[in-house]
């Protein structure tokens, strides 16, 4: 493997083996090599849309060319899930597309993201092949504005795996906010999901003269207000999320008279509400609950149409990191900033007591015993905020970011300000630059817990009769 000076580790989890050191000693090992190769991908979909990256990989003669899979695997992986895609046109190495082919296979190691990026998201198979870089198409891009409409009687919702949040705004000004614990990972029933968020938007229209407008968010890809994918709705069978699941936010508009309806993924909606609050763009909104959420509000205060499950992103290279047990895949986000990974390290440090509880209980048990003053809480926390501090430098690769802002019930509390701590530590020790340019910002308890919907209530814009 390749050498990766390291100067912070973690006292539970010290084989944590950040991507952003990893990729950075890559890119040294290249700078060095005279025979070094351009390279890069071409991320296309159906709707004509490019998203190009460009690097450098070792000569194929290099003794150390082996790396340059694991290089170009993980790359590729991460901006799947940033960008998404489902043609991909490899460039300036032709045997790492066709390995990249094989693993990206139905059979093969990443069959998930195959499946995904393919017909579930995009409606077309997957499909990775080789390409001359002089034909690698250029970019194509778009953005557009998000959200920011207070005016008026709105209604915004956030939907999570433990908890769905909604509140009531009056031309901005929260007059109700309430969270109500579900449970909606495997339920079977489209009706438990349809019938809960009705009941969401029933009690905070309760508090309202009217109902003007509805916003929310929830973990997925959402296209035009339809359900591509979704966690919520994994344990739904095929057939009925066809039926009842993929227009549900359809059928809960024509309920609430056809108002102005829009939802969003809860990751772009933190960003939002992040962008919201600081009065500033170039804000990158992290999302800690259940899972990983991920959203971007780029510099000139726009949103692109990339997916930023940050859920999937691979931030830990080590061969035996944690798996993933909906994508399979090693080391990706979710199981080190999400309830997920607060379990995992529980264990760690002899919490053995929570194995059988429901994550929630967990998190709260964990959150009980930090207030306790137990010293194994707080490792948990340290472990997760060196994590944090390593990954923000990866995503920093990829995103323009001067500001961040995470959210979720695994940042209440002390352990959210350790979270902060500890990773600022990370980027003053390993990134100096980068701890002078990113503000790391993580709202009141309150907003915390409800800020998503309220900037979610603000995604639609009124009819003219109704301004």
């Amino acid at each position: 493997m390749l050498l990766v000076p390291q100067k912070i580790r973690s006292q539970i989890d010290p084989e944590f083996l950040p991507a952003s050191l990893w990729n950075r000693a890559y890119r040294q090992l290249v700078a060095t090599d005279p025979g070094s190769r351009p390279f890069a991908f071409a991320l296309c979909r159906p709707d004509g849309s490019v998203f190009q990256h460009v690097s450098r990989v070792l000569a194929a003669s290099h003794p150390a060319a082996h790396l340059t899979l694991l290089y170009s695997e993980r790359l590729l992986k991460f901006l799947l899930w940033m960008k998404g895609g489902s043609r991909i046109l490899v460039a300036g190495a032709d045997e790492i597309a066709a390995a990249l082919a094989t693993i990206y296979h139905p059979t093969g190691a990443r069959a998930f993201d195959h499946e995904f990026m393919g017909v579930k998201v995009f409606g077309q198979s997957f499909e990775i092949a080789a390409c001359p870089l002089a034909d690698l198409p250029s970019a194509r891009e778009t953005s557009s504005p998000m959200g920011r409409h207070l005016d008026g009687c709105r209604i915004g919702f956030d939907l999570g795996g433990s908890d769905r949040k909604s509140a009531a705004l009056i031309d901005g000004h929260v007059v109700f906010s309430e969270e109500i614990a579900w449970d909606p990972y495997f339920q079977q029933d489209p009706a438990y999901h349809l019938a809960g968020v009705h009941d969401s938007l029933s009690r905070a229209a309760a508090h309202l003269p009217r109902v003007d407008a509805i916003g929310g968010s929830a973990a997925g890809v959402y296209v035009n207000n339809e359900v591509r994918v979704g966690s919520l709705f994994r344990g739904v069978p095929p057939p009925l999320f066809d039926q009842h699941i993929r227009r549900m936010f359809f059928t809960l508009q024509e309920r609430w008279g056809g108002v102005p309806f829009e939802v969003a993924n809860d990751g772009e909606v933190t960003a939002l509400a992040g962008s919201m609050e600081m009065n500033a763009n170039a804000v990158l909104g992290v999302s800690m609950g259940t899972s990983q959420a991920g959203g971007y509000v780029t510099p000139s205060g726009t949103i692109t149409s990339w997916l930023n499950e940050l859920a999937f992103a691979p931030i830990d290279y080590r061969l035996n990191a944690p798996r993933d047990e909906w994508s399979g895949d090693l080391g990706c986000g979710a199981q080190y900033f999400s309830q997920q990974g607060v379990a995992r390290l529980a264990a760690k440090v002899g919490l053995a007591s929570l194995a059988n509880v429901p994550l929630p209980e967990q998190l709260l048990a964990v959150q009980a015993a930090m207030k306790a003053g137990d010293p194994r809480a707080r490792m948990i926390y340290d472990a997760i905020g060196i994590g944090f501090g390593y990954a923000i430098a990866h995503y920093a690769d990829f995103y323009d970011v001067h500001h961040l802002l995470i959210l979720g019930r695994v940042t209440s509390g002390e352990g959210g300000e350790i979270i902060i701590e500890r990773a600022e530590g990370v980027l003053r020790a390993e990134f100096p630059e980068l701890a002078e340019r990113i503000r790391i910002l993580t709202p009141d308890e309150k907003s915390k817990r409800h800020g998503q919907a309220t900037a979610a209530a603000s995604l639609p814009s009124l009819r003219p009769s109704l301004v």
